[in-house]
């Protein structure tokens, strides 16, 4: 996996993952706390969640083969979907049945300073994981807000990294309160009241993944800074004239497929288009280096065709409106 997919990243949260999910299920055994059951089964299916993108990003540097020949890149985007599934399933679905028959058939809690503890303690070791997710996700966000980042970062590790610490430090918080509402009030109604929110968070933020990988999986666009630099590498003002209509698509986080009819000249030969588009095929990769499959049309420009507006027919996925 190439740095841009925060292995660094992975490993931490995997790590702290890990150790939290033994503590908390420690936790639950001596006190019978439900917010520290969900949160332990919570844990474990994070760290199952990392191992999946860490598996991932492995299947994802095969070599393109004739069946696949483009290459496995969106492997990577197929388990990060996976781990919406199971961050949606395992995770919040089993939180929600836990808090439930909580708040149903309510008992006390016993030992109340093991989940505490393991609680202040899950909060410290999540937030050194999630200082690593910020660390990491900053180099690729640049000047765009968080939001943003996630909604249109191309490689999935990052975002999903992110959501998940920020879902889990969001969790122990609200375990810790139902915990030490339970014991304030002597109501352990409260522990599943927390259980239940912690249902709540990670199913909004399964959702959340499991939209923005759907988007990768259908296939995305270049981002508009590629493509000014795309559109500005192909024309050259002598052969290359302008571009009558481009497509871009992400093949996987670092591949980028590039499509284009270009207007050459209509007094210049075979030999001169051919040398012309492969040049601007140089210019394009050294100007967006993930452009690695380059198809160039060349065609004459004609103002009265370029009036009609685009064909609808000829758009992916049938008639489109203009």
């Amino acid at each position: 996996m190439s740095a841009s997919g925060g292995t660094k990243a992975i490993v931490a949260a995997l790590v702290a993952n890990l150790a939290i999910a033994v503590a908390k299920f420690v936790a639950f055994l001596f006190s019978g706390s439900s917010s520290m059951l969900a949160e332990s089964v919570h844990s474990v299916a994070d760290s199952g969640n990392q191992a999946l993108l860490l598996v991932g990003g492995k299947k994802a540097k095969r070599e393109a083969t004739p069946q696949h020949p483009f290459g496995y890149g969106r492997e990577r985007y197929i388990y990060a979907f996976l781990v919406s599934i199971v961050l949606f399933s395992v995770g919040g679905m089993f939180a929600l049945y836990e808090g439930y028959e909580k708040i149903k058939h309510p008992h006390e809690l016993t030992h109340w300073y093991w989940p505490v503890g393991v609680l202040v303690f899950a909060i410290i070791a999540e937030s050194f994981s999630f200082r690593t997710a910020i660390k990491e996700s900053n180099v690729l966000r640049g000047k765009r807000s968080w939001k943003e980042f996630v909604r249109h970062a191309k490689a999935p590790e990052l975002p999903v990294v992110l959501l998940e610490d920020l879902g889990a430090l969001v969790g122990l918080i609200l375990a810790l309160g139902g915990v030490g509402l339970a014991l304030l009030t002597g109501d352990s109604v409260w522990d599943g009241i927390g259980t239940l929110c912690i249902g709540i968070l990670l199913i909004l933020i399964a959702l959340v993944l499991a939209a923005e990988t759907k988007s990768l999986l259908l296939g995305e666009s270049a981002g508009v800074e590629e493509t000014q630099k795309i559109e500005a590498a192909v024309v050259d003002g002598d052969t290359v004239t302008r571009i009558i209509h481009m497509r871009t698509l992400h093949l996987g986080p670092e591949e980028l497929l590039v499509a284009a009819k270009i207007a050459v000249r209509h007094e210049e030969t075979a030999t001169e288009i051919a040398a012309a588009i492969n040049a601007a095929e140089g210019r394009i990769r050294e100007a967006v280096p993930i452009a690695r499959v380059i198809y160039l049309e060349p065609d004459i420009y004609s103002e009265a065709e370029a009036a009609k507006g685009p064909d609808p027919e000829a758009s992916p996925g049938g008639p489109t409106d203009h």
